[in-house]
């Protein structure tokens, strides 16, 4: 079983993957935000036989929700919709910031760091939902 992670952005969608058991994320690609977005995830789901989606949830700090929360929720359920897929919707909260600063202390350029973010706060929201599976 897998489990994909996103990361909503505006103008690209992080994507993280887990492992077949299920106990990591790994780093997949980014989509640019377009109309074949959703052919583009409907691939993914195909080749990795995925059955579950976290999608990040975007609260506010104080824990409220703000416009991109509800643009968050649409989306989720459009994927329900479209894939009829379990879609959960996972806290973000400091996951850019952590996809950052681990970036960061692995000394990548600026440039580099502005390629792979989104699919790094994928990873970081994926293993968050994954870890706490564990428990």
């Amino acid at each position: 079983m897998r489990i994909m992670g996103l990361d909503l952005g505006e103008k690209t969608i992080g994507v993280a993957m887990s492992d077949p058991l299920a106990i990591t994320a790994q780093a997949l690609l980014v989509i640019k935000r377009s109309k074949m977005e959703k052919e583009e995830l409907n691939r993914l789901i195909a080749d990795y036989e995925v059955e579950e989606i976290v999608l990040g949830y975007p609260r506010n700090m104080n824990g409220t929700l703000g416009e991109r929360a509800r643009l968050t929720e649409k989306f989720a359920n459009d994927l329900q919709n479209r894939f009829s897929l379990p879609i959960r919707l996972w806290d973000e909260r400091l996951s850019t910031v952590g996809a950052t600063r681990a970036l960061l202390e692995a000394d990548l350029s600026r440039a580099k760091r502005k390629k792979i973010i989104d699919k790094m706060a994928a990873v970081f929201i994926l293993q968050g939902y994954l870890d706490s599976r564990r428990i």
